[in-house]
């Protein structure tokens, strides 16, 4: 394994930040880890690097113990921080040949620097002070450094933050390509990065992984049951519309309008028309949806 995590807690006083959560990664993996703001997400990664110690449980790097051998679990891992914490007074290719100094690169230091330039896309940049780059530059430049050192793992919280679309599909293109070779776990807000990237999906909430699925399994599980979203012209209560035998569940947005799930979309239009005409209620609209990987984090995570 690449990343075995067993057992994990992280305790602040009295706030458990992460709770007993355990999962493991393998080579090859591009796993997206996903969560509401103050889920444990950052924290997980920061433990799993080395940067925090946990409170309870124990991290494996590529067989190394995180706590045992700190050293040799950094040689493994590449990081890029959600602050990506830079020096802005250096030019890129200083810090990246500083970057690769600490990671003792040697001789071939200068010849690893300017392929991550190329790969990055910071050829037109790479002559300029860190703190004249633009956000999206600067996030190239954290990923450039994380990868210099050609790290089996790779440690990503928002890594595509700051990126306008265009940067955004080269830095897409640029982890599934490294993906295919190593181990990437990588956070984002952003549910299309997911489907773009990733080949499993782990979501921590409170603290907790409410779920640890491959990415085609949750579409699968996704798109079995579609969404009816429907407005009354008058108030309905949530009790009438539970004798539709086509509703496996009921979500109310307001007095006149529900969101409605099931497994056969169309069988549930018929019935609430011929339920709507018998009971002399009438429908403002009607409008199907599919349900999405937003759906999934929402409904996990509220």
């Amino acid at each position: 394994m690449s990343i075995k995590v067993s057992s994990l807690s992280k305790i602040y006083n009295t706030q458990k930040a992460v709770d007993n959560i355990s999962f493991e990664l393998t080579k090859g993996e591009i796993v997206g880890f996903l969560g509401p703001n103050g889920a444990g997400k950052s924290t997980t990664m920061k433990m799993i690097t080395g940067y925090l110690p946990p409170t309870t449980g124990q991290v494996e790097v590529c067989g190394y113990n995180v706590a045992e051998k700190p050293m040799e679990i950094r040689r493994k891992i590449g990081y890029l921080a959600e602050a990506n914490p830079l020096y802005y007074e250096m030019y890129v290719r200083e810090y990246l040949d500083f970057t690769a100094g600490i990671h003792q690169l040697g001789k071939g230091a200068k010849k690893r620097i300017e392929e991550m330039i190329d790969m990055t896309g910071l050829s037109k940049e790479a002559h300029k002070k860190i703190g004249a780059l633009s956000k999206g530059y600067k996030q190239r430049v954290g990923l450039a450094q994380a990868m210099l050192h050609n790290p089996e793992v790779l440690i990503l919280d928002e890594p595509t933050t700051g990126l306008d679309p265009n940067q955004i599909i080269e830095i897409r293109d640029l982890i599934k390509a490294i993906g295919r070779e190593k181990t990437v776990l990588l956070s984002t807000h952003i549910m299309q990065e997911v489907q773009a990237m990733c080949n499993r999906v782990i979501i921590i909430n409170n603290g907790k992984i409410v779920t640890d699925d491959t990415l085609t399994h949750l579409n699968e599980i996704n798109t079995s049951q579609d969404v009816l979203v429907v407005t009354f012209e008058s108030n309905i209560s949530q009790s009438q519309l539970q004798v539709l035998s086509n509703v496996t569940s009921i979500e109310v947005i307001n007095d006149k309008t529900f969101q409605l799930l099931s497994a056969n979309i169309e069988a549930l239009r018929r019935e609430l028309m011929q339920w709507a005409l018998n009971n002399n209620v009438n429908i403002a609209g009607m409008q199907a949806q599919t349900n999405s990987l937003e759906d999934v984090f929402r409904k996990l995570t509220k």
